[in-house]
């Protein structure tokens, strides 16, 4: 009975101890709660503070589906039977695609006439990059996707901004007349001949333009570099596409200053053949990965 009357004393003891701090410090005060922000509308305001999201709510909450303009061809398209995947030889990656947050074009599936335009633009002394796609829908919709940023340094594309949008109704008609243009039928890569026989100069500077056109069943890049005739070859393709893309955000505008002007280029291509020179295919080039045909030398 001692022992238990010891125990006793020494718990009331500790509870008194106890007491006397509560007293001493107050009662535990709840952080305090941030004000509510001046602009929140009243029926947020009502229900302010927030609750605290479930993490696994991040998990599990329905994928919010991307608009058009962001994803055109989407919609859970499937090969259909019989069909094969169009290869790509345009030297880009499907994880670079999505480095740039674009759809890899190795995953994209048209049908009918329906066609995506691609250029890369990339200029030899600087990292910055600019990608500008075209997609025609086979509903008569037409919309330009646009990134631009800077692709070294980091894991990552630096400073990358971009827009998705939807052309003016009509604007398709102007792209379907660029799948027949003479330039999907030269070589990929092609070197100048001058009049006479002579190679042009080796490029070192300028801007390189990678073109590829996605049409059902088929597709064909080309890369057009530094000098002003090769590129002349593509104006009629890089103009309407570049003009597509200007007007959409001013961050991407200050990259051409001259707006989507290939006058100079166009000109010096009319100026080689004029004066007796061509295009030929580069003997240097890359081969073309196994199931794309070869394109034919340019007639030019």
């Amino acid at each position: 009975m001692a022992r238990l009357a010891l125990i006793a004393a020494l718990i009331a003891a500790l509870a008194g101890s106890a007491d006397a701090q509560l007293l001493r410090r107050g009662p535990r005060a709840d952080p305090p709660v941030k004000p509510a922000p001046a602009d929140l509308p009243p029926a947020e305001a009502e229900i302010w503070p927030f609750p605290a999201p479930d993490p696994q709510s991040w998990w599990t909450d329905d994928r919010l589906k991307a608009p058009d303009a962001a994803d055109p061809m989407g919609g859970g398209r499937r090969l259909g039977r019989g069909e094969k995947p169009v290869p790509i030889d345009n030297g880009v990656d499907p994880s670079t695609y999505r480095l740039w947050g674009l759809m890899p074009l190795q995953w994209q599936i048209v049908h009918g006439d329906e066609m995506i335009l691609e250029i890369w633009i990339r200029p030899a002394r600087t990292v910055r990059q600019t990608v500008v796609r075209i997609v025609l829908r086979r509903d008569g919709k037409a919309f330009v996707e646009g990134r631009a940023g800077l692709a070294c340094c980091e894991a990552g594309i630096g400073r990358r901004m971009g827009f998705d949008a939807e052309l003016p109704a009509g604007s398709a008609a102007a792209f379907q007349a660029l799948r027949n243009d003479p330039l999907w039928q030269a070589p990929r890569e092609v070197r100048v001949i001058e009049g006479g026989g002579a190679a042009g100069a080796v490029c070192v500077d300028g801007t390189a333009y990678d073109l590829t056109l996605l049409v059902p069943g088929r597709s064909h890049s080309v890369r057009r570099a530094c000098d002003n005739a090769e590129i002349g070859e593509a104006a009629n393709v890089l103009e309407p596409v570049l003009r597509a893309a200007l007007g959409h955000d001013p961050r991407f505008d200050v990259i051409f200053p001259g707006g989507a002007s290939f006058q100079g280029a166009r000109e010096a291509y009319a100026q080689l053949l004029k004066d007796g020179g061509t295009l030929k295919a580069d003997p240097d080039a890359r081969p073309e990965p196994p199931g794309v045909e070869p394109a034919p030398e340019s007639p030019s």
